[in-house]
């Protein structure tokens, strides 16, 4: 029993000693496990506090500078809503005006001042650096102008209707709202069913092309009248459910849109049109594409992978604040935070690293680049004084697409070269002439010189060559009043503008030269061709243009040839050649989506051109590939259907007369761009369209004269290009045809000439017709037949017979006064006759007929020995011309005024308005 009891005792012992062992272990074993958290969290903390401790210094700066940007917040908001509310409708020039110099001041003037963030950035409040990123990788151009515009239209809590004639705005927002994107146009076959749906499921709508008059049922969607406490919105007599998610842009082609004052205070308008400087970058960025595909790669990606960059920081940040901000008690706990921490911290060093790599390399990129830039700015140039010829005709319309395309072209003509600075000037050389071809072939002969002179001022003012206020004085021509003209060959205006040249440094002394040594400066006057003559003493050393601005006060009936003999000079002869392009070089240009629109002109049928293609190419009438239709009362739906038809068969489409039809030019315009969706590439659409007497009166919608290569086919001005254009009407078969070659040669040679001084006598008014007839170039092709035919039955040649044809029927059929029907026989008694066959005829002074030669031959006789344009050519007295050469030339230099660039900062464009 002792020993039961003392093993018991021990058992007691044991299980105790157990009990405290276990303890014992536990408690080690707990505080290791706390150790061991301990230590986990302080290196938690630790890194925690070492990834804050930078991101500590630049979060208290923030907090500093929030504190701040608080304070002065009421102030910044009032020009943030200002700048949305009323700015997008401007350029940039009026932008920084308006916020520089008005709404900023006016701030600063109040009793109570509002505090204002000092030089505040609008952009860095509403948007960041990620936001551009995003929309310039949706192809939104980077200018600042387009940010600014991207800005408010994500911003405005209005609708916004987006001014966008070059259709770079609407290539973003189709980009940006991807597939989701509704796109409607007012007037197509149920588009107020497709608005309805659009509103009751939440879609975004855009409404693309709309003109100046909105659909009145579509005012309360407009002004968001909504009914049923905002649930529902009246549409006709429907109720439509509402959605908060409905989105809608709407957006114009038109240039210079003129909308009800409602449809303004309903919607935030924005302004897209292209920038000179916007327009620059862009056709930098092609020309090194195409010319250093490595470069512009390199830099697109480099773009990319910044905006990338920006992106994914943002979005890291982001988390991470986010997390800080939910997260409660204790956080150290949080390891997913703290990995979360180190990764953006990694992310951003590693980011930092590689934008320090990108920024020298982009560096290196940009200066490569910078080569090319002469020839981006060029072409910026250049569509802008294109983009100006409306204020002309409102017929010159040009889209940027179809630029774009001229601008590629010229690329790939211009003459290689393996130094680059040669390079670059083939490719501003290629790239003017195209532009000047391009747009030339669409203008009435008497707009040609204006382009041409307007372009040629414009290249000296950027290239620094010419004075602007020189330039100014010979377009504005100011001429001191009251004044009288001392001596007898120059009248008071004249002495006037001498005396007001005299004022300028360059001219000092001019009108007291005149006075003194007036016999010298009367013989410079009075000579017949003065703009060719050397100005008297010291003036004949004056530059190019300092020699205009005297020619025109001196003698302006003759600033016509004086600015074409400026663009020679300054530009090259092939400027002032005015040779006309044939139609099979245009028809090249073409495409199911390019149609050609020819101007029609009195007497002269293009269409003829159309149909001789045509038949080269086995398109005709007969083969059913053919469709012409002459447009009037219900051949509407005739045009359409031939349309449908061609673009499925490729076939081609005359449309002739469409000024005809007013009420179908839009439904016209919207069949030319649903055709062109898979159709056959030899589908071709071409137009034409007598000009409006007056702008008011224009109908021919925008769209169709922008996506069209426009032709006239008017006769060319000056004698040389009357001939010319007569001679390009044949070619070396004609000349070989007939049996008798050297009579028919002669004789078809004057009846050019004929033709030439025929048709130019037009433009002497009623000193070279009583009337104005339609002369025109069929009259000379059908008078080279009956020649052929003559000469080919004939043993001699009946000189009686032909002389009556030619100046009874073929010319004379046209003339219906009989002192002009004399003059038209008495020509063709002087140009033709016996003697012409010895080579003994003189067809004007210092101009005889040529003898026999090759079809070259005879352009090349024309370009050397015909003397220089005076109405001696067409047998007229040299006084004939002062009238009509001083109108056109005060025209020229009134219209050259009035396209001059007024909103330079801007670079938008946009000549002097009417008033000024």
């Amino acid at each position: 029993a002792q020993i039961k009891s003392k093993i018991s005792e021990l058992d007691d012992n044991l299980a105790d000693l157990t009990a405290k062992f276990e303890k014992a272990t536990s408690d080690k074993l707990r505080c290791q496990q706390e150790a061991e958290t301990t230590e986990r969290t302080i290196s938690l903390a630790n890194r925690l506090v070492g990834g804050l401790a930078s991101e500590n210094v630049r979060w208290a700066e923030s907090v500093e500078n929030f504190k701040i940007m608080a304070s002065k917040l009421p102030g910044d908001v009032l020009l943030i809503t200002a700048f949305i509310s009323y700015l997008g409708y401007f350029t940039k020039g009026y932008r920084d005006d308006l916020m520089k110099k008005h709404f900023v001041p006016f701030m600063g003037q109040q009793k109570v001042r509002i505090p204002i963030t000092e030089d505040v950035d609008i952009l860095q409040i509403l948007i960041d650096d990620a936001d551009i990123a995003t929309w310039n990788n949706q192809s939104l151009p980077s200018d600042r102008m387009s940010t600014e515009n991207a800005t408010i239209l994500c911003n405005a809590t209005r609708w916004p209707l987006m001014v966008d004639p070059q259709l770079q705005g609407i290539k973003w927002i189709k980009n940006r709202e991807g597939e989701e994107l509704k796109i409607i146009r007012l007037g197509q076959k149920g588009y107020l069913d497709a608005i309805e749906r659009a509103i009751s499921n939440g879609d975004c709508v855009l409404i693309e092309n709309l003109e100046e008059e909105m659909d009145p049922v579509l005012d309360p969607v407009i002004g968001r009248n909504t009914i049923k406490k905002g649930r529902a919105i009246k549409i006709g007599d429907k109720d439509v459910d509402y959605s908060p998610n409905f989105r809608l842009i709407l957006h114009t082609k038109l240039a210079n849109p003129h909308y009800k004052p409602e449809l303004q205070a309903q919607c935030t308008l924005i302004n897209f049109t292209v920038t000179r400087d916007g327009l620059e970058d862009q056709l930098l960025a092609e020309v090194v594409a195409k010319e250093r595909p490595d470069l512009e790669a390199t830099k697109s990606q480099l773009t990319k992978q910044q905006n990338d960059f920006k992106i994914t920081l943002k979005g890291l940040e982001d988390n991470l604040l986010s997390r800080l901000s939910a997260a409660e008690g204790n956080f150290l706990g949080d390891t997913e935070l703290v990995e979360n921490l180190e990764n953006t911290k990694a992310t951003a060093n590693e980011i930092e690293i590689q934008v320090a790599q990108a920024k020298e390399t982009e560096i290196a990129i940009n200066e490569a680049r910078e080569f090319y830039r002469p020839v981006a700015a060029r072409g910026s140039l250049l569509y802008f004084i294109m983009n100006d010829l409306n204020k002309i005709n409102p017929l010159y319309q040009f889209s940027l697409k179809a630029f774009n395309v001229i601008f590629h072209n010229s690329m790939e003509r211009a003459e290689a070269s393996e130094e680059l600075k040669i390079r670059v000037e083939n490719l501003i050389d290629s790239l003017t002439y195209l532009v000047f071809t391009y747009t030339t072939r669409g203008l009435f002969e008497s707009d040609k010189i204006i382009f041409t002179s307007q372009m040629a001022f414009q290249i000296l003012l950027v290239k620094k060559e010419i004075d602007p206020s020189e330039l100014e004085f010979l377009l504005r021509f100011p001429s001191a009043p009251n004044v009288v003209s001392p001596v007898d060959f120059m009248s008071n205006n004249s002495w006037g503008a001498i005396k007001s040249l005299s004022q300028m440094d360059e001219f000092k002394n001019l009108d007291r030269d005149i006075e003194g040594s007036a016999k010298r400066w009367k013989k410079f006057v009075e000579s017949e061709i003065p703009e060719k003559e050397k100005f008297p003493q010291e003036w004949k050393n004056k530059s190019s243009l300092q020699k205009l601005c005297m020619m025109r006060a001196l003698r302006p009936d003759r600033m016509t040839y004086a600015v074409s003999l400026f663009v020679e000079e300054k530009l090259g002869t092939k400027y002032v050649e005015n040779r006309s392009i044939p139609f099979e070089k245009s028809f090249e240009e073409t495409s199911p989506e390019t149609p050609v629109f020819f101007i029609l002109s009195p007497g002269v049928d293009p269409l003829k051109d159309v149909e001789a293609l045509g038949n080269k190419l086995g398109i005709t009438i007969s083969s059913g590939k053919l469709h012409n239709v002459s447009l009037g009362q219900g051949q509407e739906i005739v045009a359409e259907n031939a349309m449908d038809s061609a673009c499925k068969n490729g076939g081609w489409v005359i449309l002739q007369n469409i000024h005809l039809v007013k009420k179908w030019l839009g439904t016209l315009e919207k069949k030319l761009e649903s055709t062109v969706v898979d159709s056959d590439p030899m589908y071709r659409v071409y137009m034409s369209a007598e000009p409006a007497p007056t702008p008011a009166s224009h109908i021919i919608p925008q769209g169709i004269l922008e996506a069209s290569i426009k032709i006239t086919n008017e006769p060319p001005t000056g004698i040389k290009a009357n001939v010319r254009k007569a001679l390009d009407q044949f070619n070396q078969d004609t000349l070989e045809m007939c049996a008798r070659e050297n009579e028919f040669k002669s004789l078809w040679f004057s009846l050019c000439y004929f033709h030439a001084v025929v048709c130019e006598r037009r433009k002497f008014g009623p000193q070279g017709w009583n009337r104005s007839y339609p002369f025109n170039i069929g009259d000379l092709t059908i008078s080279v037949n009956v020649l052929y035919n003559y000469l080919e039955n004939n043993p001699k040649v009946p000189w009686t017979d032909l002389r009556y044809l030619f100046g009874e029927i073929m010319y004379g059929g046209h003339i219906t006064d009989d002192w002009d029907r004399r003059l038209c026989k008495t020509y063709l008694e002087e140009y033709m006759k016996p003697e012409m066959l010895e080579g003994d005829l003189t067809l004007a002074p210092g101009f005889n007929i040529p003898g026999s030669m090759d079809y070259v031959g005879y352009h090349n006789y024309l370009s050397e020995e015909l003397p220089p344009e005076s109405p001696y050519l067409y047998g007229l007295h040299p006084n004939a011309e002062i009238g009509f050469l001083t109108m056109t030339s005060e025209h020229l230099f009134r219209t050259v005024l009035e396209m001059q660039p007024r909103d330079a900062a801007g670079g938008a464009g946009g000549g002097m308005s009417k008033e000024e």
